[in-house]
């Protein structure tokens, strides 16, 4: 936290800025790590924040990994990870990496499409600093998405199997062999529950015999 310092009456005061001040703080330099100034215009390099001008296909495009050739993303493997070397990652960090690359993509697609008046050069100092300041980000937002697919997958997969099972179950008491394969069982079961109901009632009905106590043997 920062603070400020006062001096009263020789004292010196500590006391924390004010939450707006704090917030304006962090804002600014959040801004200045999602944008960029070219041309005394600021260009924002984090795609999400052009989110109000994006339509319903054009944001499922941007948010969901997969949507990029592999071969396009492969040509630019270097481009945005030189220092990698590709052939030492094991499956999970490969998807992640050329997700990740994706993302870069996409981005700069997006940013050249809202801002049609860039130049080359100027799109080549979005890209330096997109690679720097995004690529951490980046790689977090593929694994959010890669997790929250897992996830949706899973779900599926699991409703699929209970209204697989509920179909399965319905179909075989359909059945025209089920039902007479059920008729003498459930006959069974309902006779045997007759039965035992039966010899409870008949005990219970039984009249219970009282030995004579040691004293009424005495008395003449």
């Amino acid at each position: 936290m920062r603070f400020k310092f006062a001096r009263y009456l020789g004292l010196v005061l500590i006391t924390p800025l004010t939450v707006a001040q704090s917030s304006d703080t962090q804002i600014q330099r959040r801004l200045q790590q999602d944008s960029i100034q070219l041309g005394g215009k600021r260009i924002y390099i984090n795609p999400f924040l052009y989110w109000r001008r994006f339509d319903s296909n054009t944001d499922r495009w941007l948010r969901e990994p997969g949507q990029l050739g592999e071969d396009q993303i492969n040509l630019n493997r270097s481009r945005f990870y030189p220092e990698l070397d590709w052939t030492l990652l094991d499956p999970e960090q490969l998807a992640l990496k050329d997700a990740a690359v994706e993302m870069f993509l996409k981005s700069l697609e997006l940013i050249g499409t809202f801002h049609p008046e860039l130049t080359a050069g100027q799109m080549l100092e979005v890209e330096r600093k997109m690679a720097v300041t995004k690529k951490r980000a980046f790689e977090r937002w593929v694994e959010k998405a890669f997790k929250k697919r897992f996830q949706d997958e899973t779900r599926d997969r699991k409703r699929f199997e209970r209204e697989r099972f509920v179909r399965t179950w319905r179909e075989w008491i359909g059945l025209e062999t089920t039902h007479q394969a059920l008729g003498p069982a459930i006959a069974l079961v309902v006779l045997s529950g007759f039965t035992g109901w039966s010899i409870g009632v008949s005990n219970f009905s039984c009249p219970t015999f009282m030995m004579p106590s040691a004293e009424q043997t005495l008395l003449p």
